[in-house]
């Protein structure tokens, strides 16, 4: 394969802008950054334009051509919060250049008839087809159970163990099955005897405390149920745990859509009609919800030195789940973080390098010589503008450049 020179650019290199340099791609690697152009190297001209590393999106759940899709918008690697794209399933998708990069939890650690059963229509069946090998559904209603699962997950090919602590008040169904304490412990205890990456669902202020006990690595939601408090923010902070605010979701529960991103020429070009009208629509089951609490939260997780992770809850291009799109909705995540208050600098962290760091990805997230050439091209200056992000010029997954 001949290399690739990227030249003009300037480099976001997953915590900061580098200046303009040079990159050179060897096949799937980045080789170097800086000095010249090597000689017979395709050269790209990135003048005016910035060059990040791929995005990622840190809390998804996969449906028929979403992870192209994602790959459009030059989000190369999603970590799927509930599915079936675990190692047994997905050696397919770790070849195919064309879909963003995949890694899993399996399905999550759930009481029967817990969380998400509640959001499904009765009736509804996924309009995929089946994978290889069926996932486990590890149902859980007791300490023992849990902890039986773990191994057997882990076994199963899960990269990381999830955890549903979910009462369904946010969703409209109060008095759902869930997890208790004394459960979410004995599992977590179980994964770190096998040094397993661990994390839990929680959107409320108590979910996230049963989570902080437990020894939880990161939550994968921002609490929503009531403003934050610095108690909170303390319990978050002293238990070490990421937390991925995946705002759009909680947008999308109070009831406010995606419409204006799917507006925007740059989104608009890239959906079907299918992923186009989920996006216009939206949850709506927390309309009391308050976006500027939210905001404050985030704020104040991130002033306090919490490791913020973008991630968007994008799933199945359906109604019910509306108000985001693979891809598209993680741009507007950058968007709604920058509006919380994080600098658009690091928004983009929280996207690429804090991401890879807090799921161990230490292939990705960043532009430096001997990772993955997962990389970004935008016109413009996202650290300025953090919109900028949606003005692709050029996406490479391994190496390999996205067809236009």
């Amino acid at each position: 394969m001949a290399l690739t020179a990227i030249t003009g650019a300037q480099i976001f290199d997953g915590e900061k802008i580098t200046g303009v340099h040079t990159v050179v791609i060897d096949g799937g690697r980045i080789a170097r950054v800086g000095g010249d152009a090597p000689q017979d190297s395709e050269i790209v001209d990135g003048s005016g334009a910035t060059l990040l590393p791929g995005l990622i999106d840190a809390h998804v759940h996969s449906a028929p051509g979403s992870l192209a899709l994602a790959l459009r918008f030059g989000v190369t690697t999603e970590l799927e919060m509930q599915g079936m794209n675990t190692r047994e399933n997905r050696g397919a998708i770790a070849g195919d250049d064309s879909l963003a990069d995949v890694r899993s939890s399996g399905f999550a650690i759930t009481p029967p008839g817990g969380h998400p059963s509640e959001l499904m229509p009765e009736g509804f069946r996924p309009k995929w087809d089946l994978p290889p090998v069926m996932p486990l559904m590890p149902f859980s209603s007791t300490p023992a159970e849990a902890a039986a699962f773990v191994p057997q997950l882990l076994a199963r090919g899960s990269d990381f163990i999830k955890f549903m602590i979910d009462d369904g008040s946010v969703e409209g169904h109060p008095g759902l099955p869930s997890l208790d304490q004394a459960t979410v412990n004995a599992g977590v205890a179980e994964a770190k005897k096998y040094g397993a990456l661990t994390v839990a669902h929680a959107l409320t202020a108590e979910a996230t405390r049963m989570a902080a006990e437990a020894g939880i690595d990161g939550v994968t939601h921002v609490f929503m149920d009531q403003p934050h408090t610095a108690e909170i923010i303390g319990i978050v902070k002293d238990a070490g745990m990421f937390v991925i605010p995946c705002i759009t979701l909680n947008a999308s529960m109070m009831g406010i859509t995606g419409s204006e991103l799917a507006d925007d020429p740059r989104v608009a070009a890239r959906l079907d009609s299918e992923w186009d009208r989920t996006l216009r629509s939206s949850y709506n089951r927390y309309p009391q919800g308050k976006l500027d609490e939210v905001y404050a939260t985030v704020h104040a997780l991130d002033a306090a030195g919490v490791d913020v992770l973008a991630g968007t809850d994008a799933s199945m291009a359906e109604t019910f789940f509306g108000g985001l799109a693979h891809g598209a909705s993680l741009h507007h995540e950058l968007q709604y973080l920058v509006a919380a208050g994080l600098t658009p600098e690091r928004a983009l962290r929280a996207a690429t390098a804090t991401t890879a760091r807090r799921f161990r990805l230490s292939d990705r997230g960043r532009i430096a010589e001997g990772l993955r050439a997962d990389l970004l091209l935008v016109d413009g200056d996202p650290t300025r503008n953090v919109s900028d992000t949606l003005n692709t010029r050029a996406v490479w997954r391994r190496g390999t450049r996205l067809a236009a």
